[in-house]
């Protein structure tokens, strides 16, 4: 199929309902999305505004959060479906805890039958996997929160 015949596929979608398409011919294989918004981070949600409190030196929520901001947060690089493993039956490509080293795999992201690896941007101490195994992923979505002190 070429770009032309893709063009006039898209513009028939236009002004439809219709938010995902699958042709296949042959060898071409056709799946079209639209309509997707992001998915918000998890764990963000916005808090009320509250009363002005006196400011404390030195608190627990301080220091979590001055730990958090030390974490590299790793994210999908497309949309398409998270894997922690080559395959079911083997083991993840890293545990919580685990120390990676930088360009070491970490996950799978599946998109269109292609198996993306994702690798580790940094040398560190995996700290929270993000998504469960199998779930969609979206583009820059979190996946992983490593330490790299660690």
């Amino acid at each position: 199929m070429d770009l032309n015949q893709l063009k006039a596929i898209v513009e028939l979608l236009e002004g439809t309902d219709v938010s995902r398409l699958e042709w296949q011919s042959g060898t071409d294989r056709i799946v079209v999305r639209r309509g997707f918004a992001p998915a918000p981070a998890p764990g963000v949600a916005p808090l009320p505004a509250a009363a002005p409190v006196a400011p404390v030196t030195s608190s627990a929520a301080e220091v979590g959060s001055a730990a958090q901001d030390k974490l590299t947060v790793i994210t999908s690089p497309l949309v398409g479906t998270f894997y922690r493993s080559p395959s079911p039956d083997d083991p993840p490509y890293t545990e919580v805890g685990q120390h990676v080293e930088k360009g070491q795999v970490l996950c799978i992201v599946e998109a269109m039958k292609l198996m993306n690896q994702i690798k580790a941007e940094v040398s560190g101490r995996l700290v929270e996997v993000l998504v469960k195994n199998g779930q969609p992923v979206e583009f820059d979505q979190p996946l992983f929160r490593l330490d790299p002190s660690g």
